[in-house]
């Protein structure tokens, strides 16, 4: 079985609510945050899984249209790909924040339905995330937690903490 490493999108891999863009509703939208590419990369040569879990509510606000969402998850992989860092599949859940589905963080089921795609040993994985429906749902995954940046983590401790993607992934491949 494989490990791997799960990341949350907005605020991990990407930015979110900067002065450069509030929400990411279409690819003009997408801004990798610093060192991201590089931590991908390192997380690749050590041999992990990169995965994205991510809730994307707005496709059932009726904010975006998932066309527009894939259109975003393919810019993303195509810039990371130029940073020779690869994403190995993405999860989303479209539906709307609080509809209590089965699949929006904080519930763990599209890291479990990912780890069971791709036979991936969730003791020897990683949840990165930078808030609280993040950790919660790496926790009940069964996976080790990484808070990230200045989430706000809700009073839920994790694992592990570190400023940004690039400090965690240098430390996990280390």
């Amino acid at each position: 079985m494989d490990k791997a490493i799960f990341l949350d999108r907005d605020g991990v891999i990407n930015e979110v609510l900067t002065d450069r863009v509030t929400f990411v509703n279409t690819p003009e939208d997408f801004h990798l945050l610093p060192g991201t590419g590089e931590a991908v990369q390192l997380l690749n040569a050590a041999g992990y899984k990169v995965f994205v879990v991510t809730n994307q509510g707005g496709v059932g606000l009726g904010f975006m249209a998932e066309e527009a969402l894939r259109e975003v998850h393919m810019k993303m992989q195509e810039v990371l790909r130029k940073e020779n860092a690869l994403i190995d599949d993405i999860a989303y859940c479209p539906h709307k924040p609080y509809a209590n589905c089965a699949c929006r963080k904080p519930k763990p089921q599209m890291i479990l339905d990912l780890a069971e795609k791709h036979q991936v040993n969730l003791k020897e994985s990683y949840m990165v995330g930078d808030r609280e429906p993040d950790i919660l749902a790496g926790r009940d995954a069964g996976v080790r937690t990484i808070l990230v940046g200045n989430g706000d983590s809700g009073g839920v401790v994790a694992d592990f903490v570190f400023p940004d993607l690039l400090a965690a992934a240098k430390w996990i491949a280390s």
